[in-house]
Order: C-alpha cells, then structure tokens, then sequence
C-alpha cells in the first residue's frame, strides 16, 4: 500500500496528541495507517527523521514563520517571532520535544537569510546576528519545554508557608496569577534590551529600529 508522506506526517502529530512522545513510535503509526512499519522507512528511515518532517509541518503552519516585514524594525520583528514561535511550539503536545535536535530543511534557508538581513541592516555584524536568532530560538525551546513539564506535573504552590518564606510565598501567589505569560514576555524583553547593548558595548554602533 503507497503511503502519502504529507497524510502520514499529519496523523502522526494526531498520534502525538494522544500518546505524547515517548509512546510515539513508528510500529505505532504504521498500525494507525493500516500498513506494515517497513512501509514507513520509505519516508522516514528512523524516528528522528519522522521527528524532522513533523517538525517541518509545524513550522510551516506558524504565522512566525515569515521573512520580516517592510519597515519593521529589528525588535519588533524578533518579538513578534519568539512569541509566534511559542505559540507554534505550544500548540501540540510535547511541541518543543519535537523541535529540539531537527534540522533545518532547505526551505527554512531564503527566511534565515532574510531574518539576517534586517539584523545586519540595523548594524549588527552576521556573526552576531546569527547567534542572536539561535540564543532566541533556545530561549523560547527552553521557555516551552518547562512549560510543558510542568503542565504534565503542576507544582504544588500551596503549601508554601508564608511566614517561614514571606518572599517566596509571595512571588509564588504572583507567578500563579501571571503563570508563565508574564515570565516569557520579560524574559524576552530582557533578551531584546540586551542586545541592543551589547551591540554598544562591544564597539559597534547603536544597532537602529526600523521605526526610527
């Protein structure tokens, strides 16, 4: 039976919504699909490469996805980026598992190139614009896969006591008011304030917004 490799990699992210990734397994597709596994290595030799084209399927159903905008500039790009790709990662379950160790595919290559671009017009350096989406794209994997543990095994906040630890029960009320919206968008904010520094401190000019 001749599989569809586009269908196959959509009922695999159904069967990763039900098992999650550590039962996610290709014997398990292959029953899901009604044929023998061996069918599958046609498309996918092993489960990393499964993992890959999932992930390509994620990526290429996220908004973040995009080369920058005319006349964005710099920080408003990379925000509205992370916050897109957070919302990519979170969408499916175990999503930052999946996207942790993929390689990037040859159509990822013209939007890398034009998401350098606008960071080297700004004046950063390539080397340097490079690190800034790769420390980026780790801070949001990093960001969801906490999130997602912790999803599978909510902390129990509740039995912090407020006069042995005042300051800690008193964050601890905070973060579970705020959860972790509020936590990502500093952390992000810190992210953009510092690289526009670093950019000074190192002896390059002030790298300019697009806005400006």
């Amino acid at each position: 039976m001749k599989i569809d490799r586009t269908h196959a990699v959509k009922e695999a992210l159904a069967l990763l919504d039900e098992v999650g990734l550590d039962d996610l397994s290709t014997r398990k597709l292959a029953q899901r699909l009604g044929v023998q596994q061996p069918a599958l290595y046609w498309h996918f030799r092993d489960k990393r490469a499964l993992l890959d084209a999932m992930n390509a399927e994620l990526m290429a159903r996220s908004a973040h996805r995009r080369p920058p905008l005319p006349g964005e500039s710099w920080e408003d790009f990379l925000r509205a980026h992370a916050i897109g790709f957070r919302a990519c990662l979170l969408g499916v379950r175990d999503g930052a598992r999946v996207h942790a160790g993929a390689h990037a595919q040859p159509v990822d290559l013209p939007i890398a190139e034009a998401q350098l671009a606008i960071l080297t017009e700004a004046g950063f350096p390539p080397e340097d614009a490079l690190g800034a989406l790769v420390t980026l794209a780790r801070y949001v994997v990093g960001f969801v896969l906490e999130e997602q543990a912790e999803a599978a095994h909510p902390p129990d906040l509740e039995t912090i006591d407020a006069a042995q630890f005042p300051l800690l029960s008193q964050a601890a009320e905070a973060y579970r008011q705020t959860a972790s919206d509020r936590m990502f968008h500093s952390g992000l904010e810190v992210f953009l304030t510092g690289l526009a520094s670093l950019a000074v401190a190192k002896g390059g000019r002030q790298p300019t917004s697009g806005n400006s």
